[in-house]
Formats: C-alpha cells, sequence, structure tokens
C-alpha cells in the first residue's frame, strides 16, 4: 500500500508542473483563443535565464524572479516579431499555429547556441530533503511545486475575474473586433498574454529542471502531459488545467507500474485520454462549450 501511495505522490508532483505549463498554454488560449505550441520552448528557453542568473552567484530565488521576468520580455519580443505582423489571429489561425511551431524550433535551436548541448545543472528550488508522513516518503520538491501552483492559479484566477487586464483578455479572446471597437487595445492585450505565459512557463521548467536535468529538449514530454491537462480540465478554464494536471500526473505515473504494456509507452495514458475526452467531451471537464448563432 506504501508503495502505491509513494507512486501517487509523485504523480501529484509531477502533474504539478504539468498544471504549471497548463496555466500558460490557458492564459494564451484565454487571451487569443489559440495554442501555442511553442509554450514548452519559451518555458526551456526562460529556465536557461534562470540558471545563467543563478550560476553567477545569485540566490536561487532571485534567479527565478529574473527568469520569469526575461521569459516575460522574450515572450512579448517574440509575439511583436513573430506573431503581431500575422494581424489578427482569430482570422488567420492556421498561420498563427504554424509561426508557433516555426518559433519551437527557433527557440531550441537559440538555446543550443547560447548554451550549448551539454546539459546542465539545477538545485531543486526546495531542497533534496524529504518528509515521512504515514510511512510515506514525501520530496520536499514536490510538496513545494503543488503549493506554487495553488499560488499561481490562485493569482490567475483573480486576474481574470477580478481585474480590467483579465476582463480585457477575455475579452480580445472572445472578439478581438468588438474589444477593438469597444476601446480595449487590442495589440497590447495579445502581447501580455504571451508575456504572462512565459513567464509562467518558467516556474514549470524549474521544477523540471532538477529531475530530469537541464537541457534543450527538457520540456517536449512535458508539454504533451500539459496539452492532455488542458485538454481533460477544458482549453479555457484555469481550474480544469489544475485538475487535469494532477489527473495526467497520477495516471502517468501508476498506469505504467501496473501495467506492464505502458513501461516502454509513458505517453500512451495521455494520448489514450486526450483522445477519450475529444471523443466524448471535446470541451474538457471544465471547458466552456461553444455556442453558435444560427
Amino acid at each position: 500500500m506504501n508503495d502505491f501511495l509513494e507512486v501517487v505522490v509523485v504523480g501529484i508532483g509531477n502533474g504539478a508542473v504539468y498544471a504549471m505549463l497548463g496555466l500558460g498554454l490557458v492564459v494564451i488560449y484565454r487571451s487569443t483563443g489559440l495554442l501555442n505550441f511553442a509554450q514548452g520552448e519559451l518555458s526551456m528557453f526562460s529556465t536557461f535565464i534562470v540558471w545563467t542568473i543563478w550560476n553567477a552567484g545569485v540566490p536561487l530565488w532571485l534567479a527565478i524572479l529574473g527568469g520569469m521576468a526575461g521569459g516575460f520580455l522574450v515572450g512579448i519580443l517574440l509575439h511583436q516579431v513573430a506573431v503581431s505582423p500575422l494581424g489578427d489571429p482569430h482570422e488567420k489561425p492556421l498561420a498563427v499555429v504554424i509561426v508557433t511551431i516555426a518559433l519551437f524550433l527557433a527557440l531550441n535551436g537559440a538555446a543550443q547556441l547560447i548554451w550549448g548541448t551539454v546539459d546542465k545543472r539545477l538545485d531543486p528550488l526546495f531542497g533534496q530533503s524529504q518528509v515521512t508522513i504515514g510511512g510515506v516518503a514525501i520530496q520536499w520538491q514536490k510538496i513545494g511545486a503543488v503549493l506554487v501552483l495553488v499560488a499561481l492559479a490562485t493569482g490567475f484566477v483573480l486576474l481574470f475575474n477580478r481585474t480590467k487586464l483579465g476582463l480585457a483578455m477575455r475579452a480580445v479572446a472572445s472578439n478581438s473586433e468588438s474589444a477593438g471597437l469597444c476601446g480595449v487595445p487590442v495589440p497590447r492585450i495579445l502581447m501580455l498574454g504571451w508575456g504572462l505565459a512565459a513567464a509562467v512557463g518558467t516556474v514549470a521548467g524549474v521544477f523540471t529542471a532538477p529531475q530530469l536535468g537541464l537541457g534543450t529538449n527538457m520540456m517536449q514530454l512535458t508539454l504533451i502531459f500539459g496539452f492532455a491537462a488542458i485538454t481533460l480540465g477544458g482549453f479555457d478554464s484555469l481550474i480544469g488545467a489544475v485538475v487535469g494536471g494532477m489527473v495526467v500526473g497520477i495516471l502517468s505515473a501508476v498506469v505504467p507500474q501496473y501495467v506492464s504494456t505502458f513501461e516502454r509507452m509513458p505517453l500512451a495514458p495521455a494520448f489514450i485520454l486526450i483522445l477519450a475526452v475529444l471523443l466524448f467531451r471535446p470541451q474538457g471537464l471544465f471547458g466552456s462549450k461553444e455556442v453558435q448563432r444560427v
């Protein structure tokens, strides 16, 4: 029983990271109405910024704040240079998707040119120690990941539901043309959405790097799990990203342990979950169902 609970705890810790990346995907979706396939590489690039600051002797927590600021600026820059020239993303959704895939490749290549192809070491934010509860060993890093996820999700819920900026983001995602006619600065809102998504992605990268090693490919599997999380929870739901991330994390940890078929296919549970949700509830568990007027 303890072995099962330890696997579940590992899944919860991993799920918190998937949910963090999922939050970034939801932020982009709620501000543009589209998915960003470069979100994982943005997270990776920002984490390298964290490592650079930390490697210079700055305390890790301060380096993370610097990396989030750097990621925010990188997200804004990429939007202005690569996405904004396309115009309204709602009018050219396929073009924007292709651009995000191109940014995926460009960010990966840029990171290799700047930091090389050898993995770096980044210490865990909450250390290597663990606590034993009821005979189950739990790493403080896993507990910290859950606490940070709760803080991030709470912050974004307040942003979207209690602030004018969040209302503007929702308006732009719903109908950018009408939002613009009402005085909402649409280009600026889209730019800020990219910056915020990149900033929160930094945190996901900081929790991924100590476990997988800080390398240029470290977030690619995590991005797939992040997509599975928001597919389950709903593309436009912050709470859905959290719940979906936890479910995907637990399933991805538990299923391979007890079903030998999935031992060599760690992504299979996530893909099966995505397929099932898209077949039976395309809007996800907490997502808003699209209503079309005839």
